[in-house]
């Protein structure tokens, strides 16, 4: 697929990682990112958390350099009750990935009698190349490595399963590709670049687009919230940027973040606070008590403040630190993620979640020099998203693919970076309710508490996201039944096991 880049979840850089985290960011405001800290001793949470490795390249482009790095991943064999079954590989984005979490995605596996196995990104969590995260050391981190870190990790685990079945080295699985938000732009781009690696891929808020100026993020806040809800926060923002210029340390020290030096650092967090609630489905936690607010006249600055604290930071675990530019600075953080993240954003992709010029829900301070600053603050000079480029290379939401389903939740912010629009062989389906967000497909509504096998019922409409569920698993059993055969022949003929596999499941 996710706050500064919004940075997609993408969220704020901690919220992203917390959602992100074991679940896959889920997608922060900021980014698009993974799930909570909190969460993880939730039952059944994981389907696994057993750390297996392989050593991958550093560079796979330079013919010259050999180096390698441990790359931590995870396998999920339960459901594989035939080993010329499918497997499904769920990519894990930018956080660290502690086990496979036991989503919609274990129901489609079991549906499907799927092996599922997932590598962690390059450089988040226990698979950095490096102990210092220097520019000159980060300029490995890069969505085209991570794509060649997934084809190689597709054929090494592909290699593992002959092994382990005592077949012969030509047999080939059926393979299926899954992501949501940065790691869903991921699984779109893997099935662009290596199609005869898979079968076809589920690109959950998939984040294909680089954008420089992403001003339809703060619109899709703006509708989201709806006419009321919006207003009160124009109201905050407004008053907020008023008492920045009166008495900048009052104002920062009543939302807890009077840590933070730089304006745009602050309002930037306050911006993510709120985008956070609709791009993961609970809206409800943010504008209920502001309309209370409202009707009783008291402070809807106070009121932002204590919901900053208490929600924000406190219940889902983001650090006032992800967004200061001198923590960003160091090179041997604590929570790595959010530097990592931002040098992907400040090289790669933008998501620069710019106010628009008019009706803006976040302060006009936060503009494209404020992220142009901080990429040249945090990374030096010589840093900066080449979006064309990226696009070029990717194609952005004219991507010449084919068999990629696009989901997208429609109130979260992120939609607008992915493929909106179907075309013949890239089906795109929104779901349609309050609180349907970033990756709900997968995992449910509201996202936290995390919900075990993204359970749909608190949904405030269930029906659409069964709906769009039923059309995912009929895409992937088409696919699947499509694919070449897993055979030692190499025969283009449906095996025996996948045409009974998709005549089950019509």
């Amino acid at each position: 697929m996710v706050s500064r880049a919004g940075f997609a979840s993408l969220l704020g850089a901690s919220f992203l990682l917390l959602l992100l985290r074991g679940a896959e960011p889920l997608g922060f405001s900021h980014r698009p990112m993974t799930a909570g800290d909190e969460l993880s001793a939730a039952p059944s949470r994981y389907l696994t958390r057993e750390e297996r490795w392989l050593s991958q390249r550093l560079d796979h482009f330079s013919p010259t350099d050999h180096r390698q790095f441990n790359q931590r991943y995870f396998e999920f064999l339960d459901y594989h009750d035939d080993p010329t079954g499918p497997v499904f590989l769920r990519i894990c984005g930018e956080s660290s990935c502690d086990g496979l979490p036991n989503d919609y995605l274990a129901v489609i596996a079991k549906k499907f009698g799927a092996a599922v196995v997932t590598p962690e990104h390059r450089y988040y969590g226990k698979s950095s190349p490096f102990d210092s995260l220097t520019t000159d050391n980060l300029r490995f981190l890069s969505s085209k490595q991570a794509l060649f870190d997934l084809a190689v990790f597709r054929q090494y685990y592909q290699e593992k399963l002959n092994s382990q079945y005592n077949r012969s080295a030509g047999f080939d699985n059926p393979w299926f590709v899954f992501g949501v938000s940065y790691s869903g732009a991921l699984s779109a781009w893997f099935r662009l670049k290596f199609p005869h690696l898979t079968c076809g891929s589920l690109a959950s808020s998939g984040v294909v687009l680089a954008v420089y100026n992403f001003t339809d993020f703060d619109k899709q806040v703006g509708e989201s919230a709806g006419p009321q809800c919006k207003a009160a926060l124009q109201e905050i923002t407004r008053l907020v940027d008023e008492q920045l210029r009166l008495d900048s340390h009052s104002v920062k020290a009543l939302f807890g973040a009077d840590s933070l030096k730089n304006d745009g650092d602050f309002l930037f967090l306050l911006a993510d606070a709120a985008a956070t609630t609709f791009q993961y489905g609970n809206p409800d936690a943010l504008c209920s008590p502001l309309s209370n607010a409202k009707k009783k006249g008291e402070s809807l600055v106070e009121t932002y403040a204590h919901f900053v604290k208490d929600y924000f930071i406190k219940k889902l675990g983001t650090t006032v630190s992800s967004y200061d530019q001198e923590y960003l600075k160091e090179t041997t953080p604590d929570d790595s993620s959010s530097r990592l993240w931002w040098f992907q954003v400040c090289s790669e992709v933008a998501y620069f979640q710019v106010a628009p010029k008019n009706d803006s829900v976040r302060s006009a301070q936060l503009n494209t020099r404020y992220n142009l600053d901080l990429c040249k603050n945090v990374y030096g000079e010589g840093v900066y998203p080449d979006v064309f480029m990226t696009n070029l290379y990717y194609g952005g939401t004219s991507i010449a693919a084919s068999k990629i389903v696009f989901t997208n939740g429609s109130q979260d912010p992120w939609r607008h970076a992915s493929k909106q629009n179907s075309s013949e062989d890239m089906p795109s389906y929104i779901i349609k309710c309050s609180n349907c967000g970033h990756g709900t497909d997968l995992r449910g509504c509201p996202q936290l508490p995390f919900r075990i096998e993204g359970d749909s019922s608190n949904c405030t409409s269930p029906e659409a996201v069964n709906t769009v569920r039923k059309q995912i698993v009929k895409h992937i059993d088409l696919w699947l039944s499509q694919c070449h055969e897993p055979t030692r022949s190499g025969s283009g003929t449906p095996s025996h096991s996948m045409a009974k596999l998709c005549s089950d499941h019509e």
